[in-house]
Formats: C-alpha cells, structure tokens, sequence
C-alpha cells in the first residue's frame, strides 16, 4: 500500500491488524505510526490500551505478549514498536503475524532497512497485514512532494521560492516538513509562498544563495557571482563548500544536456532537464553564454575543483578560496 492509501484508511477507520513500516526514509513511517498513535484511540481509551514499545528494551516474546492482551472497555488496542530494527530475531515474530488478534493494532517501525520479499516472514506480513516500504525521494521529486504537501494544507509556492527550498534543504523530508511548519505557523492559509516568505521564516537569503549563483554564472554577471561568494565566504555553515560545488555540476551538466536536446520546446527542455517550465528561458540564455566546448572545461574545472575540496592535491587552500578561483575560471 502507499502511504496516501494507508493514511485515507486510517481517516475512514479502516485498520489492518499489523502494520509493517520499512525502508530508508524516516519521516513517512513517522507519520504513519504517529497518525496511528493520535488517532485510533480517544484519550480515555489511551491509558489502558495504547502501549509504546522499544526494540532496545524488548524482545519478540514481550512483543507477542503485549498484542495478545484484549483492550479494555474499547474496541482496539494499540502496540507500537519502535526502533524495531534492534530487535534480535523479528522473523520470530511470524507465529502471531500469520494469526494476529483482529483487536490489535500492532504497528511496527523498522527504520531504515527492508525486509527480504524472497522469505517466508515478509509474504506472511503482506497476507496478514500492510507491508509499507518507505523509500527516498529522489532530488527530482522533493519539489512536487513540497508543492502538495503545501497544497494540502491550504498554500501554494511560487516557482522561485520552490527551488530556493529544494536547494537549501536538500532531500531529508522530515528537515523539510519542519521548516515547512515554520512557514504556515507564520502566514495565513491561501496565500502563495514566495522568496520573500522564505527568506523571513526560514532564514534563507532570497539574494545569496545558490540558485542565485548558478542564475548570475549562466548570465555571466560577474558583479553578483562575486557578491554571493563573498556572503558564502562570511556565513561558512550555511553554505558548505562541497554542496556549492555539487549544486553548479548540476547545473552546468544540465546546460551540456539542453545543447544535446534536439528538440528544444518549452515542455520538453522542462521535461528532459527536470526544471520548472518557468525556468527554461533562463536555461536557454545560459546555454548561448556557454558553448559545448566552454562546457566541457567548465565540468572539467568542477571535478577538480571538487576533489580539491577535499583535500586531494591540496592542503593549504581554504574552501572559500577554491570557490573563489573556480568561479572565476567558469567566468573568464
């Protein structure tokens, strides 16, 4: 099941006795199990049969022990298992999964691992129970999850602000829906959120950062380039020298890519480079700034450039300083 199936079950009362969470990302297992734990039971209800287990302080017989228990005064009870991926043995868990007791809500958080669908355990969880796997959002998808998660609670983004989010934020969904909650806590249901809205709830400079920087490199503005590298250079934590480097090899890989495009429409430059349509006009400007071969030795700077910031072939260099001399190069 997805997680929007699992989550409109949940709204519409329809439970399943075992919940299985699996996978790497963190925050929709979180979610659901919270969800579960909010929810399925009133307050009053809470206190007798809403029990929060560990994988560290429990072992699977203390896990069975708890869901065999019939709820009192309610209609279920509920057994969260968190951290579940430190619990010895879960396959011993198979005897109760393949008759679970239909009062129990039994919801198991196993973060950051997956179980084997080749074994026996994993296809009796999927017969008995909901097996969710919870997997990363690619770099290309944490956009459009932003603008619905926004959406769904009553906002809309502008293209701008959306990348400025996505390039400072990176991929960590729970980091993500945290700085989000800033925003809403802040502006009022309705309103569209822009770069301005951003930069006073969020603390992210809607002039220096580096989507600006990629825009002022593929303008060729020298004046702003080096702005925004100076206002790196004097706020270091916030702009790490590695995430600098990487975001403009996406960038100037994406420009090596729209010259190979033969067909160069609006929808489909959006479409191959993953950018939103609203951005394609600064892409093909960029792309008559910089030819293939000017392309080739700009990616080839970046690699360099990269490994130096890692310490390969440089030991006295600071990072500020190597930004500085590739900016440079890409300019001249």
């Amino acid at each position: 099941m997805t997680f929007e199936a699992i989550i409109s079950d949940l709204k519409n009362k329809v439970y399943h006795p075992v919940y299985f969470l699996t996978g790497e990302e963190p925050y929709f297992i979180d979610e659901i199990s919270d969800y579960v734990a909010a929810h399925v039971l009133d307050e009053a209800e809470k206190g007798f049969n809403q029990t929060i287990l560990y994988g560290r302080d429990i072992d699977v017989d203390g896990i069975i022990s708890e869901c065999k228990r019939f709820p009192m005064m309610a209609n279920h009870q509920v057994v969260i298992v968190k951290e579940a991926q430190t619990l010895k043995n879960i396959e011993n868990l198979a005897p109760y999964i393949e008759k679970p007791l239909k009062s129990t809500i039994l919801v198991i958080c196993y973060k950051y691992k997956k179980l084997d669908k080749r074994k026996k355990f994993t296809k009796e969880v999927a017969k008995n129970g909901v097996l969710f796997e919870s997997k990363k959002l690619y770099e290309n998808r944490v956009q459009s999850w932003i603008t619905e998660h926004l959406k769904g609670e009553g906002y809309k983004i502008t293209p701008r602000a959306l990348v400025m989010l996505t390039e400072y934020l990176g991929t960590d969904l729970g980091t993500i829906a945290n700085e989000l909650q800033k925003l809403m806590v802040n502006i009022p249901k309705g309103t569209e959120v822009d770069a301005d809205n951003v930069e006073t709830n969020i603390g992210i400079s809607k002039e220096f950062n580096r989507f600006e920087l990629q825009k002022a490199l593929g303008s060729k503005n020298v004046v702003k380039a080096n702005q925004i590298i100076n206002y790196f250079a004097s706020n270091p934590n916030s702009n790490p020298v590695v995430l600098t480097i990487s975001s403009l090899f996406i960038y100037f890989s994406k420009l090596v890519l729209y010259h190979r495009l033969k067909d160069k429409s609006r929808n489909n430059v959006a479409s191959m480079l993953k950018i939103n349509p609203f951005f394609v006009s600064e892409y093909e400007a960029a792309a008559r700034n910089y030819h293939p071969h000017q392309l080739a030795s700009v990616i080839d700077n970046l690699r360099v450039y990269d490994m130096r910031s890692k310490g390969v072939e440089n030991v006295t260099v600071s990072g500020d300083e190597l930004v500085k001399e590739l900016v440079y190069k890409i300019l001249h």
